[in-house]
């Protein structure tokens, strides 16, 4: 059994929480007493065919007895982003945990993928990490409690992504300039460190996008565990990491992984090998 956190009196702010990894994160963090900022594009699903709004995570959030705030929020909006940092601030107090989940998916080959398909995946995903980090560092600096800059994203070990340049590239991106930020950071006692699934995550982009089967998923259970496990660790000293959740929950104790999967069985590595083909488990893993 992992010990989690004790997130009591702190805020996250997290991007992207109407579904998946991100209303994931927000519940996971609200369970262990976290406050939390609720922030994404969508605040009305009546017209749409996507499930899930801020609000709707914030009030499940609320639901656990911690504090919540909403923000429509669109990440490649530099104003936008100003606006919701002071916002956040304003309404929670003090934001110690930054949490860069928002994110646009495509793949596609460079013939395939029209340039603008090629500029959102760039503005949602770089830009967007790039402008919220970038907007909470003088607020972190003098936080009171432990204070992470942690990000959804691969490590960087490939130099091409056949069929899937843009994305690779994008995804790739939120980790430099995260990575980058643990260095220019490191006076601060910030931690700054991504995180990654090894398998596919269950959520509406893999089934959207026919990304495998159950039989290829696991819950997003998985990487709100990891995130959990990186918050139990000192910022000072764990910076600058960029984790898969498998190996790191591995090495914090985790022996079986059958409860974060949809079916019997584990799962293929599928989302490691997206950006490193070389990647397998360590002999015996699962």
């Amino acid at each position: 059994m992992l010990r989690k956190p004790d997130l009591s009196g702190q805020t996250a702010f997290i991007t992207g929480t109407t579904r998946g990894i991100g209303k994931a994160l927000a519940l996971a963090l609200a369970e262990q007493g976290c406050n939390i900022v609720s922030t994404g594009k969508t605040v009305d699903d009546s017209d749409s065919d996507l499930e899930g709004t801020i609000h709707r995570t914030a009030d499940e959030c609320a639901e656990k007895g911690v504090d919540t705030h909403a923000i429509q929020l669109d990440v490649r909006d530099e104003d936008a982003v100003d606006a919701a940092v002071t916002e956040a601030i304003d309404e929670m107090g003090e934001i110690n945990i930054v949490i860069n989940n928002a994110s646009a998916i495509q793949m596609g080959g460079v013939e395939d993928l029209p340039a603008n398909r090629y500029d959102l995946l760039n503005e949602v995903n770089v830009r967007g990490t790039y402008l919220v980090s970038r907007g909470f560092i003088d607020h972190l600096r003098d936080v009171e409690e432990d204070a992470w800059i942690l990000t959804n994203a691969p490590p960087v070990e490939i130099d091409r992504a056949p069929g899937k340049s843009a994305y690779a590239w994008s995804k790739m991106g939120m980790s430099f300039v995260t990575l980058s930020l643990a260095q220019e950071l490191a006076s601060d006692d910030i931690g700054c460190n991504s995180f990654w699934p090894v398998t596919a995550i269950d959520t509406r982009a893999t089934r959207y996008f026919e990304m495998g089967t159950e039989d290829d998923w696991r819950t997003p259970e998985i990487v709100s565990d990891t995130v959990l496990e990186i918050l139990n660790r000192d910022p000072a000293e764990f910076t600058g990491n960029r984790v898969y959740d498998e190996d790191f929950l591995r090495e914090a104790g985790v022996e079986d992984f059958s409860t974060y999967n949809l079916t019997d069985g584990d799962p293929a590595p599928m989302s490691a090998q997206l950006f490193d083909p070389s990647y397998s488990r360590p002999e015996g893993g699962s």
